[in-house]
Parts: structure tokens; sequence; C-alpha cells
């Protein structure tokens, strides 16, 4: 496979164009963060009507994971993703001429259609195009070019919004990805050949990631944990820095543009020092091991904690949140090369199902919780909700660390033919 991997200014270049496309995604997936006070005061929306808007996007990415993998293997990641990207600034269009709750419903949902493939897209072809001991480095460097994407969706949206307004900003939006989806088309060199499952049914190698237990050994804080910071960096970080620690829209944004500029420098600082790391036996079971545990410290410190610089907690739980990305290119390489799109999507398929059903089902609590005679303010009903989610997502991460599991497929001993090496 060696033969394959991308050298110089070819390397770069197809680096840059996914990354383009992954900003865009990422700032998609967090900008109803920023816009939540135009849309429920434009459309009269409840903490519960909000959570299931912003989450189709979680809902519909997550439908499209398992097609996507089969796409993605058979069609590779140069096709899939550029005509996906023409479907997400479909959405965009649809959801900046909405007038009704159901057709930001639909713009949103086809969003998250389009930009399902935004990151599995690069991953796949980043397995073939790089070398192994570059996979970590390149999951970190798209994940800055992410938290860059989720910069341009707090303060510059914030100052853009009473130029524009956000069904103009949408439709800017609907532009860029048309670019990207161009970029992609055209930039991108052929890749290598798809090898066909043994068994000649795609849907097939679903049936052995889902079966493999170290897979499960992952997915499962994956969807308690990693799920649960975007769906509140996507959507509660917001409400959470009004309603509970007072800021007004302005500064909350400045503050989401703090904690996603933090975001890009601690994947910078990741990228960087993985190999370094690794070579010191800190392996991705415990870096997640110790992102977790910070992550619980984190979320508990907001229940209890008040004042000016309790939205530091929030530096503090994404920090222990990026640990989680080198998680998902360690699975992935659980499993053999024929499997690695359908690998990547059935890990993304939970995490964004996971995504899903926090947003919408923190609303939910929320609004649970402010109907108890005990709770006097919104604040603690959001507080609530979060010690709630603390206990969950401790119960996932205790899955992860104390579940001996093997792996069941090891790259660096595998020959062909031999699916299963140990």
């Amino acid at each position: 496979m060696g033969s394959n991997f991308l050298q110089g200014s070819v390397a770069i270049r197809v680096f840059l164009c996914f990354a383009f496309g992954y900003a865009l995604s990422f700032a998609l997936r967090t900008v109803n963060a920023v816009i939540a006070p135009d849309l429920v005061a434009e459309f009269g929306l409840s903490n519960a009507q909000l959570g299931a808007l912003s989450s189709a996007y979680f809902f519909s990415f997550a439908l499209m994971q398992l097609p996507l993998g089969i796409w993605l293997d058979r069609f590779g990641s140069r096709k899939t993703h550029a005509g996906l990207l023409c479907v997400a600034a479909l959405g965009c269009a649809c959801f900046g001429l909405s007038q009704e709750t159901w057709m930001l419903w639909v713009g949103r949902a086809l969003i998250g259609m389009g930009v399902s493939g935004a990151l599995m897209a690069s991953f796949r072809a980043f397995r073939f195009w790089y070398p192994a001991e570059q996979q970590s480095q390149l999951a970190s460097w798209m994940l800055v070019a992410g938290s860059m994407g989720a910069l341009a969706s707090t303060l510059p949206v914030q100052w853009a919004l009473p130029v524009m307004g956000w069904r103009g900003l949408f439709n800017l939006i609907a532009v860029l990805l048309i670019i990207a989806s161009s970029l992609i088309f055209l930039l991108l060199p052929k890749e290598p050949a798809p090898q066909a499952s043994a068994s000649g049914n795609p849907w097939a190698g679903y049936i052995t990631v889902f079966k493999d237990r170290y897979f499960w050994r992952f997915a499962a804080p994956g969807i308690g944990m990693q799920a649960s910071f975007v769906a509140f960096q996507s959507l509660w970080a917001g409400p959470w820095l009004i309603q509970v620690l007072g800021m007004s829209a302005e500064e909350s944004a400045q503050t989401l543009l703090v904690l996603n500029f933090f975001l890009m420098m601690v994947y910078l600082l990741l990228g960087w020092a993985s190999p370094q790391l690794a070579a010191k036996g800190w392996t991705p079971l415990r870096m997640a091991s110790v992102g977790g545990l910070v992550m619980l410290i984190a979320q508990t410190g907001m229940v209890f904690m008040h004042g000016p610089w309790a939205w530091t907690l929030w530096l503090l739980l994404g920090l222990g949140s990026t640990t989680f990305m080198l998680t998902q290119t360690h699975v992935n390489q659980n499993f053999p090369p024929h499997l690695a799109g359908r690998a990547f999507t059935a890990y993304n398929l939970l995490l964004f199902a996971g995504m899903f059903l926090v947003q919408w089902l923190f609303g939910v609590l929320i609004d649970a919780l402010s109907t108890l005679a005990s709770i006097s303010h919104v604040s603690e009903a959001f507080r609530g909700a979060m010690l709630a989610w603390v206990v969950f997502e401790a119960a996932t991460l205790a899955v992860m660390v104390f579940w001996r599991v093997p792996r069941t497929y090891d790259p660096a001993l595998a020959t062909p033919g031999a699916a299963n090496a140990k």
C-alpha cells in the first residue's frame, strides 16, 4: 500500500480540501448555539422544541451513516463526499427560506445528511493515502479545521446577524458548500480500487463490525461522553451561559469563541504530541480514560459552581473531550482495510445517534424539571439535568475502563487474507 501514499504538495492539497469541507460542516453543527435566541424569538420555540430542531442535524446525520459506509467503500471518498455536500447546500437554502418550524427541521435534516461524510470520508481516504503513523496527527488536524469552523460560527456570526440576518447567513454558507464540493471533486486524485467483501453483500460488513466486542468497549463512552460534549457545544452551551451564568447574548458568543479557540489549540497540540505520547506508553485507552475523568470533574463543578469564573469549566470539559478523538481512528485499525469505511461510519452512527438523543432529551429534561414545584428558577433545572448526565457518562466510561476485551485484528501483524490476526 506504501506506493499509494501521497507526497509533498499533493498530500497538502488533499488534506486542505477535506479540511475546508469539514470546517463548514462543523460551523453548521454549532451555529445554532448562537442563533438560538433569534429562532426562539421568531418561531416561539420551547427548550424541547429548540433541542428537537437542532438535533434534526444529528438525527439525519446518524441515519446516513450505514449507507454512507457502503458508498465510501464502493465509490470512494471523492465522489461520495462531493455529492453529499451539494445536499447540504440545498438544506442551507431550505433553512434560510423557512417560514414554518417544520421547514426549519427539514432544512436542518438535509444539512445533516449532506455533511454526514465530511469527517468519515477524510478518515477513510487518509488510511489509504497517508502512513499509519500519521493517522492520529491527521485526525487531530482535521479537528483543528473543525474548530476553526466552530470559531467562525460564534462571535463572527453574532456580528454578521445584524447585517445579513440568520437567513442571509445560511444562503452564504450554501454557496461555500458548492465551492467545497467542486474542490473535492476536481482536485482529489484517483483513489485505490475498492476491495469487495468476501460475502459479496456490503451490508454483511456491518454485522462483523457490530458483533465485535472491542468495538463496543470504545463505542460506549463515545456515545456517553464524546457525543454529549458535542451536543452541549453545538447547542446547550449557549443557553447554559445565558440562563445559568447570566451572560448576555454577546457575552455568550464571546465565551463560545474562546472555547472553540481553546479546542483548536488543544487539537493542534495533540496532533504534535500524539506520536511522542504513544512512544511513552500513552495508548488511546489511557488517554481517553484520563480525559473522561477530567470531563466528569468539570461537569460536576458546573452543577455546583457559581461566580464570574464558572464559565472556565467549559474549557476543562473541552480539554477532556479531545482525547476521545484518538479512539475513533484506533478502533478503525481493529478492522481490515476493506471494512474501513463501514467501521468508521458504524462508530459515527452511534456517536451521532447519541448527539441527537442528548440534544433532544436534555431539553426535555430541563422543561420537565422546570415544572417541578421545588425548582424556582430555570438555572436550577439546567443544573439538575447536567447532574443526571454526569451519572450516565460515568457509567459509560466505566465500560471502557473495566471491560478488558482484546483486539481482534492488528494491522501490524495482518497478512493478505488474514482478516482476524491477533
